[in-house]
């Protein structure tokens, strides 16, 4: 019987996934049998979480984790290895907005502060997965997934989104980088890149008339997209199907990209 989606057995963590597209993913992997550890700043919404994932009957934990905080991460990771056993999926989703009325006014505190959550954040999280990955390699335990959410920003010309849209590009040759790197010890690296998704980062888009009647009509499938709509490649990033499946993108935005 083919079972390669079946994760029991597994450990995924996702950075951000107490809310959105990084919920929409937890919930499909402790759905597919996956033990979950999620991190966010977020206290109650971790904690709102953890009761929604229980109800799959795996094993969840929780931490407030501030992903821009290189020794918060370092920590954290030691400490979900620790209570979990091991980790063999890493999704690094924890990201920020952060635009300006035009590219010239754009304040180098906005800058740097896109850049310390949504790429550095990212660098922390999946240097430390390395470390447990490489280790358990040498060990005879080679494997793992590591997964790193960018956007389509980094694809194409984010208006007025600069600082965001250079931090999506860098997640993607980040992880290009990483599956090079890593493929001899067993390890993936891949991304994935959302197009227009009803989260509350796009919650004054989702709210404009303007928006509603330029853009979404633009998207093949004629919708937003959905947190819910990231379960799938969760699931088959984070099994043994995409054991031979490295250093790609996927885009997941209703087609938008190509119309």
């Amino acid at each position: 019987m083919y079972k390669p989606f079946d994760l029991t057995g597994k450990v995924a963590l996702v950075t951000g996934g107490n809310g959105g597209i990084g919920f929409g993913m937890a919930d499909a992997l402790a759905q597919a049998g996956a033990d979950v550890a999620v991190w966010g700043t977020n206290e109650v919404k971790n904690e709102d979480a953890v009761k929604k994932l229980k109800v799959h009957g795996r094993r969840v934990s929780a931490r407030k984790v501030n992903v821009a905080s290189e020794s918060e991460v370092v920590d954290a990771m030691g400490a979900t290895i620790k209570e979990m056993g091991r980790v063999d999926t890493v999704i690094a989703n924890a990201g920020i907005g952060g635009g300006a009325p035009s590219f010239s006014q754009m304040t180098l505190d906005i800058w740097r502060r896109v850049h310390a959550v949504n790429e550095e954040g990212v660098f922390f999280t999946l240097r430390e997965a390395c470390k447990h990955m490489v280790e358990r390699a040498g060990k005879g335990d080679a494997g793992g997934s590591l997964v790193g959410v960018a956007s389509l920003a980094g694809l194409e010309g984010a208006g007025r989104n600069e600082a965001y849209s250079a931090t999506k590009g860098a997640v993607l040759a980040m992880m290009r980088s990483i599956a090079v790197e890593h493929a001899r010890f067993g390890v993936r690296a891949n991304s994935i890149a959302p197009g227009w998704i009803a989260t509350d980062m796009t919650s004054m888009a989702q709210n404009s008339s303007a928006f509603a009647e330029k853009v979404i009509p633009r998207v093949p499938m004629r919708r937003w997209g959905k947190p819910e709509d990231f379960g799938g490649i969760a699931v088959y990033l984070a099994s043994d199907a995409s054991k031979y499946h490295t250093g790609d993108t996927f885009i997941i935005d209703g087609g938008y990209i190509i119309f």
